[in-house]
């Protein structure tokens, strides 16, 4: 049996989002990337990527360092500009208006009411270390969605639930295992109420034993038809999870499909190539006459 298959094993394996096969052909996608083009200086980063997320989709993003994944999300999220294209949220473009026939920088109030339904998870935890877990993801329902205390509480208190930490409400993040304060970031970001996640290599940062927890947090979500933009390094994650797998390289979408095409069925050399660093290649790539397709 290959390692694919071997993560997708009955006991492990993880349906994908609740309605994205049903529904993610008809639907209007929730995010829509056209021609999207980013430069760092003398360095295109991004050079002409088209993406579209469907509402209930759960989306992976795979490729090598340097690929212009995270700048990608980061683009997703307004917290870069990007050079030319379009990113539309909802259908309604992100960064820039359209004002006497001619394409301007939108101000900040037209960027966070377009980004207002879209949830970011980093890498790093980012947690306030002076509040309490509860506190932390009381923070933006109290100064940005001006919530009563009363309520942000209880909104919080249910994110926690929701991410298995109601008992840690009290503890600082000092306190907190890195797996733990990852799920209080997932929890900061849910309580705003967004329509999709976009969750940046969020288990990069933690040991091997604490991945599993996040990626938990993170199943159940698409299980429960949350749309899901994630950069990730977790094959096995995609392998199981995602509606869509997106391999970059060089700034471009070079493959994307089901994850059993991009995984078992990897014509592309680059993404070949980029694949057998994660597995060990005769255990991937062979099949026996025995083994059953692992998605």
């Amino acid at each position: 049996m290959n390692a694919i298959a071997d993560m997708s094993s009955p006991a492990q394996s993880s349906a994908p989002s609740a309605s994205a096969t049903a529904n993610a052909s008809n639907a209007a996608p929730l995010i829509e990337v056209r021609d999207l083009r980013k430069r760092f200086g003398d360095v295109e980063v991004l050079r002409g990527v088209d993406l579209e997320i469907a509402r209930s989709e759960v989306v992976c993003i795979i490729g090598p360092s340097g690929s212009g994944k995270s700048t990608l999300l980061r683009c997703l999220a307004a917290l870069e500009t990007y050079d030319h294209g379009d990113v539309r949220i909802e259908g309604e473009l992100l960064g820039y208006a359209e004002r006497n026939g001619k394409r301007v920088r939108a101000s900040q109030g037209e960027i966070n009411r377009v980004r207002r339904n879209v949830g970011m998870v980093f890498q790093q935890f980012n947690l306030w270390p002076h509040m309490t877990a509860l506190g932390n993801v009381m923070e933006a329902l109290l100064r940005v969605r001006r919530l009563s205390h009363g309520e942000a509480r209880r909104r919080a208190s249910a994110m926690l639930e929701t991410v298995g930490l109601s008992h840690k409400g009290d503890a600082y993040p000092a306190k907190l295992s890195g797996g733990q304060q990852q799920r209080v970031a997932i929890a900061r970001a849910l309580a705003m109420e967004p329509h999709i996640m976009l969750f940046d290599e969020p288990t990069s940062a933690l040991d091997p034993e604490l991945v599993g927890e996040v990626l938990q947090v993170m199943k159940q979500l698409a299980r429960d038809g949350m749309t899901m933009a994630v950069v990730t390094h977790e094959m096995g994650f995609a392998a199981q999870v995602a509606d869509k797998v997106v391999f970059i390289d060089q700034g471009r979408i070079a493959v994307q499909g089901k994850p059993r095409d991009v995984f078992h069925d990897a014509a592309q050399p680059r993404l070949r190539q980029f694949l057998q660093n994660y597995f060990d290649r005769n255990a991937f790539w062979t099949r026996g006459p025995d083994d059953n397709p692992p998605l």
